[in-house]
């Protein structure tokens, strides 16, 4: 599968990292000095995997280049405010006119049309009109942001690269292609369906920091240790609340699981324990348990957690630890292959493969 990638920063790139961890050839099409994470581009790791080159979409025939490359394409991903595209002569009409079988995915964070679909945003005011973030953090502070993973990433990349995966079905059935209108605000909503659901049902409170899966429950959150850390618990279903408050010393809280009444005597009671030992110490006593306990670990922490090392969660290449692509197949493995694309640097590689001399009109930046 060949993906045309027009270069911008967050959800956008990372849709197509994740296309390309997958085996597409993603071809990166970066502007003269373009859109960076403010980084090193040999650090910038979601552009691994792929191939770049440099066009001015500003130039007389820069449009033409990437028309070129569209016209041999699969998909092409943009993440422009509407209209952009269309104005720099590269919208889903010009796109289609060349490949009628085209994949066109548009990745915003507020989506094509509506009051907001001009303004400018970041995933937090995104997360925050959804109520998604309103949901997280605890009840007596502002709610806590997510950094960006929630609406970037989970309701942004994924839904987009969801709708790319189901349209390239509908072109290889139909010859037709057609434009994928991934919003951040529409991921992000979806996200929260069974959260609407026990809503209606009277199972969740509209506040957050009081219900199950949001840090109101005693047995659902994290704890503060001895030395600073902090330890999750997840001990939801009886036996492993059960578990539990057996192996942390607490067997007079057995019947506590279903009496709300006496849920904050317990969390006091929890973190009484847990801040009686270190991190590392309480891991120890749970790990060999069903009570869903873990450790919170750091960024640098994570790679060396056994479970993870066992499984190559993580991976080394080019010097730089990261995490490997997701998920596994049983008859098509995935692996890093290339790390991140450096701007232009692929040039005269790009217009032989996919047959685009154009590309070549000024000298290529490498190859």
């Amino acid at each position: 599968m060949r993906v045309v990638e027009l270069a911008g920063i967050g959800p956008g790139p990372f849709a197509a990292m994740l296309l390309a961890d997958l085996g597409a050839d993603v071809v990166r099409v970066d502007r003269p000095g373009g859109p960076t994470l403010g980084i090193d581009p040999a650090h910038d790791l979601t552009n691994r995997n792929k191939r770049s080159v440099i066009v001015d979409l500003k130039a007389p025939d820069g449009p033409a280049r990437v028309l070129d490359l569209a016209a041999r394409a699969d998909v092409l991903i943009e993440g422009n405010r509407p209209g952009v595209a269309e104005r720099l002569g590269v919208g889903p009409d010009a796109c289609h006119a060349r490949n009628p079988r085209l994949v066109y995915g548009r990745m915003t964070g507020w989506g094509q049309d509506g009051p907001l679909a001009h303004r400018a945003g970041h995933d937090v005011a995104y997360i925050a009109v959804t109520g998604t973030l309103g949901m997280i953090g605890a009840p007596d502070a502002p709610p806590a942001v997510p950094a960006n993973l929630l609406g970037d990433y989970a309701g942004g990349s994924l839904y987009l690269v969801v709708g790319i995966l189901a349209a390239l079905h509908h072109a290889r059935a139909t010859g037709t292609g057609q434009v994928v209108d991934a919003a951040i605000v529409d991921g992000a909503a979806h996200l929260s369906t069974m959260i609407h659901g026990m809503l209606a049902a009277g199972g969740w409170q509209d506040r957050r920091g009081v219900n199950l899966l949001d840090g109101g429950c005693p047995y659902y959150g994290t704890y503060e240790t001895a030395d600073g850390g902090h330890i999750a618990v997840g001990a939801l279903e009886p036996r492993f609340y059960d578990e539990f408050v057996r192996l942390l010393g607490l067997d007079g809280f057995t019947d506590a699981r279903t009496d709300p009444s006496r849920w904050d005597e317990l969390g006091k009671a929890v973190a009484a324990r847990f801040s009686s030992r270190t991190r590392d110490e309480w891991t120890a006593v749970f790990a060999a348990s069903d009570a869903c306990v873990a450790p919170v670990l750091s960024l640098r922490e994570a790679p060396h957690h056994p479970h993870l090392t066992a499984r190559a969660t993580f991976t080394d290449h080019g010097g730089i630890t990261q995490p490997a692509p997701a998920p596994r197949f049983s008859a098509t493995p995935t692996a890093v292959r290339g790390g991140p694309a450096r701007p232009g640097a692929d040039t005269a590689g790009v217009a032989r493969d996919w047959d685009a001399p154009r590309l070549l009109t000024d000298p290529p930046q490498g190859d």
